[in-house]
């Protein structure tokens, strides 16, 4: 079996980060352990996830290429899908919350979506896939 443990999203600072997905997304922070020389290995995983289920992984910028790339990691394409169970809930306690949602819910053959952005302006859709 193999699957996609981790996924780096490049940040500015940790604990801003830290802050943002747990508090704003409701994310667990999984793991924070110092890595020497100031760097830290930082995992988040989305509310509900199962033991083994895809997290991501905070890394600090490292010099102005990285930096660069803060908040545009995908060109200004969606780039990460965060399905939910109860797209209501979620989206109510995400705008509560101060998440900027980029446009108003839509309901598509395929579920209920709306994209939002992180702290740094990655775009993100919350989906609810349809029965």
């Amino acid at each position: 079996m193999s699957r996609i443990a981790l996924v780096t999203l490049v940040v500015d600072d940790y604990d801003e980060a830290i802050r943002f997905y747990v508090d704003a997304l409701g994310f667990r922070l999984a793991e924070d352990e110092a890595r020497g020389d100031g760097a830290r290995w930082v995992v988040v995983v989305p509310p509900g996830a199962d033991e083994g289920g895809t997290g991501l992984l905070l890394a600090r910028a490292k010099g102005e290429a990285q930096s660069a790339r803060v908040g545009d990691q995908t060109g200004g394409r969606v780039g990460f899908f965060l399905h939910t169970d109860d797209f209501a809930r979620d989206h109510a306690r995400m705008l509560a919350a101060g998440v900027t949602f980029l446009e108003e819910p839509r309901h598509e053959p395929y579920g209920s979506v709306a994209v939002f952005q992180d702290l740094y302006g990655n775009r993100w859709d919350l989906l609810q896939p349809a029965a």
